[in-house]
């Protein structure tokens, strides 16, 4: 079995003063994808860039203490890339990692930010992103995208649909490309586990918004159909704090 985590960490030299380092050692996992870092590996300490029994691979963006993400991997992947994007890269938005049975993006994706200011920026990302991924499937190879998507897919993806149908994350563009996502043949695999509402991954520092379980879900691992086979479990892990997000994991066969 393989087992992948992947967290929106906000931070990670603050989710690291909660936990982080100590939740990484006890999932013993395989790869932790890591987004939101909000750092540079040369402003860290060898327990952020060296933890002991993985290998780090960071995307920093150009802006100091903005976006980034990160992978941890017990396992050397056979190469390591970023989008080769400059508009993307430059936002540290993914990293590509290739493994003997798939590539790994691991993504951060954009907010499309109030009143759709970002919304071009987003969906171009999502494109791109959709792209590169089919191109991988049509050589006859596995993807497994993961990350924080920014978009509730669905109503039953966040608590109050309705009224935030104008909001970032939840507009009808947004969920019309993840609908064009999943018809190309991408699968939302929690979704394949769980299909029970109130099941979130990101709640508002607001309002005891958590407390109350009132969130999205808005972090996933998706896979192309031909990898579904290896799927054996998908999961949300509500349990663990030490950000706005929690972690999210996908296990799959060998």
């Amino acid at each position: 079995m393989k087992l992948l985590y992947s967290w929106n960490v906000n931070g990670i030299r603050a989710a690291a003063k909660k936990g982080l380092f100590e939740w990484l050692h006890a999932t013993n996992a395989d790869i932790i994808c890591l987004q939101e870092t909000k750092a540079h590996p040369e402003q860290l300490g060898p327990e952020f860039t060296e933890p002991e029994g993985y290998t780090a691979y960071w995307a920093s963006a150009q802006r100091k203490g903005y976006s980034g993400v990160c992978i941890y991997s017990k396992e050397k992947p056979i190469r390591v890339d970023t989008m080769d994007v400059e508009r993307f890269d430059a936002e540290g938005r993914v990293l590509r990692a290739e493994y003997p049975g798939f590539t790994l993006f691991n993504c951060y994706f954009p907010n499309s930010q109030a009143e759709g200011a970002r919304l071009d920026y987003k969906l171009d990302f999502c494109q791109t992103l959709q792209a590169m991924a089919s191109e991988v499937v049509a050589q006859g190879q596995h993807v497994v995208i993961c990350g924080d998507y920014n978009v509730a897919h669905k109503p039953i993806d966040l608590e109050n649909p309705k009224s935030n149908e104008k909001n970032p994350g939840y507009l009808p563009e947004e969920r019309a490309w993840m609908d064009t996502f999943i018809e190309a043949g991408f699968v939302d695999t929690f979704r394949e586990f769980n299909t029970e509402e109130k099941q979130y991954s990101w709640w508002s520092y607001r309002f005891s918004a958590r407390d109350r379980n009132i969130g999205w879900r808005i972090d996933y691992h998706c896979v192309d159909e031909g990898l579904k086979p290896r799927l054996k479990d998908a999961r949300i892990h509500q349990d663990v704090f030490g950000s706005d997000h929690c972690p999210v994991s996908l296990t799959l066969e060998d």
